[in-house]
């Protein structure tokens, strides 16, 4: 928990310009938010720019002065087209450096006569950053400030992440438990209002879905307080009864 009492909160910036052709799936943002669930991070915003250095430039600080952690993903290897190192520095208004302790990490990695100038070209990081140690591939990440670079590759990132948890002051873990069910949104929109209105400390959220020629809406709940989900829950599955409908499934990530 922050000092003020709130929650911390969270942004991640999707780096790529195959993200946004669609030449690549991000699954990286998937992953972050889970792992900002169970540290009581809210992640409450993503966005999915281009290696354009202006466009992250304009990003970053918005988001780095917004949030209490930003996470990029994307951008740091060894091509013409791995710009963020040197764009974050740009944003940061400080040097890029060829770091020492990078340098060693990718001679440990590599074979003697295999670190050539490109791959060396990952130990360039921002002056003063702090390293975020790659125990996959060698080439590490690093942290300026509130802003956590990491790789675009899905593997990588993740064992990276891992390896700045304790960097990451959290709050109550934030529990999720969903309610499937064949009643349609507009059938249920005015009592489910009412129940958002009773907890407004549990997020309740509506997605409606398709499949086999069947309708039905996925009711997410949302919160800290596991009993206050649970009840919450309860009530949903009382207004569905009400309106004749059925309890398709049930599933509680954390908590109870």
């Amino acid at each position: 928990m922050m000092p003020d009492g709130q929650p911390p909160t969270a942004c991640v910036l999707i780096i790529g310009n195959e993200i946004l052709s669609g030449r690549t799936q991000d699954t990286n943002l998937g992953y972050i938010g889970q792992r900002c669930d169970a540290l009581g991070i809210r992640l409450t915003e993503a966005r999915v720019i281009s290696d354009d250095e202006t466009a992250i430039i304009t990003h970053l600080n918005e988001c780095r002065a917004r949030f209490t952690y930003v996470f990029t993903t994307g951008g740091i290897g060894p091509t013409h087209d791995d710009i963020t190192s040197a764009t974050v520095a740009k944003a940061f208004g400080v040097a890029l450096c060829r770091n020492a302790d990078a340098v060693a990490a990718l001679e440990r990695y590599y074979e003697p006569g295999m670190l050539n100038e490109a791959r060396l070209r990952m130990a360039n990081v921002p002056a003063g950053a702090r390293l975020i140690d790659n125990p996959v591939s060698g080439a590490p990440g690093f942290q300026l400030q509130n802003v956590f670079v990491l790789p675009g590759v899905p593997l990588i990132m993740q064992a990276m992440f891992e390896g700045i948890v304790d960097r990451l002051a959290g709050g109550p873990e934030i529990l999720t438990a969903s309610v499937t069910t064949d009643v349609l949104e507009g059938a249920m929109a005015k009592e489910l209002g009412v129940i958002q209105d009773q907890f407004p400390d549990v997020s309740i959220g509506s997605y409606p879905w398709f499949r086999h020629g069947a309708l039905g809406v996925n009711l997410v709940l949302r919160g800290t307080a596991a009993g206050r989900i649970t009840t919450a829950r309860g009530a949903i599955e009382n207004m569905i009864a009400r309106l004749g409908g059925h309890v398709l499934r049930v599933a509680e990530r954390n908590g109870e």
